[in-house]
């Protein structure tokens, strides 16, 4: 599939002297949008090659992991099972309606039991049941993913100074530092307050995966709006104007916080005069109906959730 770039074109931006462009990732795969397949591809991949049968994984209720997993068990014929975090609801919000009509089985997890997620013993336990499993950690973030976001990079065609990404588990992140290679700068914007655990995060996966560490990446931290899935009344403006002026949905949960912070940092001269920047668009648009229904929020309309 060919790169989607969109320039912008913005009255900040010409005072500035920069360029920004929009990667759009979240065009690139139907039902499995931006990061989400970039994550999963190799995956996928293995899991057929080991003869796998169900992808077994983590998330919340509103994860975007969640919906792709199921939707891509659906496309490429694995099994599915969800263990979200917290009790049932019902009924579902979308994005887990999304999953189950999907074919995904939902199982709930309290919260004292989601966060021993990660440990094996756990794991093997969970795993007893389920018919040749493939297990994908919360968020998708693996080595196999990390090889799979550099492909983020390395697909680029146009020049650039600076990439920016929103950052969740730090994959994404930790995949397009392997894929610059150490050329230019790459940011990550965290969604999470105290973002700054992923430097650590992102670090391990960047030495593990490319056996080397690279200096050209950075972390804004000053973007997270409160925490997780959290918002102000100035971020929901700023994705509705964005909206308007470029046509492009941003979510309220990572690319919305994302593109805010690049726009901050123009504003405040970070970037110097004819600097080349690619913000790249993950997607997440489907957690937008639940969000919207869990905060109460009229914006955006249904019909141009995709």
């Amino acid at each position: 599939m060919p790169v989607l770039l969109q320039a912008l074109s913005d009255p900040l931006l010409t005072q500035k002297g920069v360029e920004l462009s929009v990667l759009r990732e979240d065009l690139l795969h139907p039902g499995i949008p931006g990061n989400k397949w970039r994550k999963l591809k190799y995956n996928l991949q293995a899991a057929r090659e080991q003869g796998c049968e169900m992808l077994v994984t983590f998330g919340g209720a509103f994860s975007n992991h969640i919906a792709a997993v199921a939707a891509a068990g659906k496309a490429f014929g694995f099994a599915t099972v969800g263990y979200i975090r917290g009790e049932e609801t019902l009924p579902l919000n979308p994005t887990l309606q999304q999953a189950s009509a999907c074919g995904m089985y939902l199982r709930y997890l309290s919260r004292t039991e989601y966060r021993l997620r990660n440990e094996a013993r756990f794991q093997a336990e969970i795993l007893k049941t389920a018919p040749k499993p493939y297990l994908l950690p919360e968020g998708g973030t693996n080595l196999l993913a990390v090889k799979g976001c550099t492909e983020v990079v390395t697909e680029l065609t146009e020049p650039w100074d600076v990439l920016c990404v929103a950052a969740g588990t730090g994959g994404t992140l930790a995949g397009m530092v392997v894929g610059a290679g150490g050329n230019g700068k790459v940011i990550g914007f965290p969604a999470l307050k105290g973002g700054e655990f992923l430097q650590a995060e992102v670090t391990d996966l960047v030495q593990t995966f490319a056996g080397q560490a690279y200096p050209n990446w950075e972390l804004q931290t000053n973007y997270a709006f409160g925490g997780y899935a959290k918002h102000t009344p100035a971020l929901l403006t700023f994705m509705q104007q964005f909206h308007q002026h470029h046509g492009i949905l941003l979510d309220p949960v990572y690319t919305g916080k994302m593109l805010y912070g690049v726009f901050d940092l123009v504003r405040q001269d970070y970037f110097a005069v004819g600097t080349k920047i690619i913000a790249v668009h993950t997607g997440g648009q489907q957690g937008w109906a639940g969000y919207a229904q869990r905060y109460g929020l009229a914006w955006p309309t249904a019909d141009i959730i995709q």
